[in-house]
């Protein structure tokens, strides 16, 4: 693969040892003239992005103005979601378009 990047499984628990290991991804989360710098946990599995409360006012994100509403399931479905949408950069791959609840 071309301008391929390796990325290490990161311990989460050292008591745990290798059972702790997590797939996180270094990344630049982008949004208008703000940027914040995230580790992202990779699950391919996954039907939705989850953009932690947080970063999401770092990033200068109005929780309260954002219109687009969405319904989560599973251990997140009791939680209020809205959508936004921001730019990611990993490593030195260019910029990508994300969807975040």
């Amino acid at each position: 693969m071309r301008n391929a990047q390796r990325y290490s499984f990161i311990p989460i628990d050292v008591a745990l040892s290798e059972a702790s290991f997590r797939p996180y991804l270094p990344l630049t989360l982008i949004y208008q003239q703000s940027s914040a710098i995230a580790s992202g946990l990779l699950d391919t599995g996954a039907s939705v992005n989850v953009l932690p409360y947080p970063v999401g006012v770092e990033l200068g994100y109005v929780w309260e103005q954002q219109t687009t509403a969405l319904s989560l399931t599973g251990n997140l479905a009791q939680y209020k979601a809205r959508v936004v949408v921001l730019q990611a950069v990993v490593g030195q791959f260019e910029p990508i378009q994300l969807v975040f609840a």
